[in-house]
């Protein structure tokens, strides 16, 4: 497989459908939807709650398997991936940030961030290792275990976890959820300048217009479909759109 590009675009979902049980009981959580991710851009998820904004980031990301339709990361398609295939690719060319750290408490942060290249057998680059651990600011902290870390510092490790296979895109969902608002902010400012400064291509779901406004297009869903984008948010732009969406939640902005 090639490397996606660092233009043009990086992921494309084709008629998209996720559909669960059957007969009355059946839920269409996804109904055909199209949506084309620029590489070396951030993008954010939005919608109501049930919009199916979790379940677009399952798919894409190859944690799900649509009913129908096609999913694009590179040259790959992953609906036509066997499960070996499948898991190769999202060992190797995709992070993931989640709202739990989902870091192991035996291992020292160094070795939290590296797993994923222990796991395939490579050993890290060196430089690349240095250049993403500088950039999460965890330089002084390699060798404390998440017991020792604050919540802003796990989440920052799981973040340079993402970043260390140089993933084709990183996925992020809620990364911000369980964050005071401080550590909040530096997580979203680490995924804002991993596409800035490291090219990298971020799509996060997420419930707050504040976190939404660091990206560069924000999608939204509701019902399972897409039915509006926004181009460099601001926080009361994101807001608007989703109180038309959602009236009820518009007083808290969320």
């Amino acid at each position: 497989m090639t490397a996606t590009p660092t233009t043009g675009v990086a992921l494309a979902a084709r008629a998209l459908r996720k559909e669960y049980g059957a007969g009355q009981s059946r839920v269409v959580a996804l109904d055909g939807v199209d949506l084309d991710l620029a590489a070396a851009r951030f993008t954010a998820v939005m919608g109501p709650s049930g919009s199916g904004k979790s379940t677009l980031l399952h798919c894409l990301a190859g944690l799900d398997r649509p009913t129908a339709g096609a999913v694009h990361i590179g040259d790959a398609d992953l609906t036509r991936l066997d499960d070996r295939r499948l898991t190769r690719l999202r060992r190797d060319r995709i992070g993931f940030v989640f709202q739990k750290f989902n870091l192991l408490p035996t291992l020292t942060a160094e070795e939290n961030i590296v797993l994923p290249l222990a796991i395939a057998g490579r050993r890290p680059d060196a430089t690349w290792l240095r250049q993403v651990v500088a950039a999460v600011g965890l330089t002084d902290r390699l060798g404390h275990r998440p017991a020792e870390l604050s919540g802003g510092q796990q989440q920052r490790v799981a973040v340079a976890r993402a970043l260390i296979t140089r993933p084709w895109v990183i996925f992020a969902d809620e990364p911000t959820g369980n964050l005071d608002s401080r550590s909040g902010a530096e997580v979203l400012r680490l995924l804002r300048e991993a596409v800035d400064t490291l090219g990298q291509t971020v799509v996060m779901v997420t419930h707050d217009p504040a976190a939404a406004a660091h990206a560069d297009r924000v999608v939204f869903l509701a019902d399972g479909r897409l039915v509006d984008e926004l181009h460099e948010p601001t926080v009361g732009d994101v807001r608007d759109a989703l109180s038309r969406l959602d009236p009820a939640a518009a007083p808290a902005g969320r």
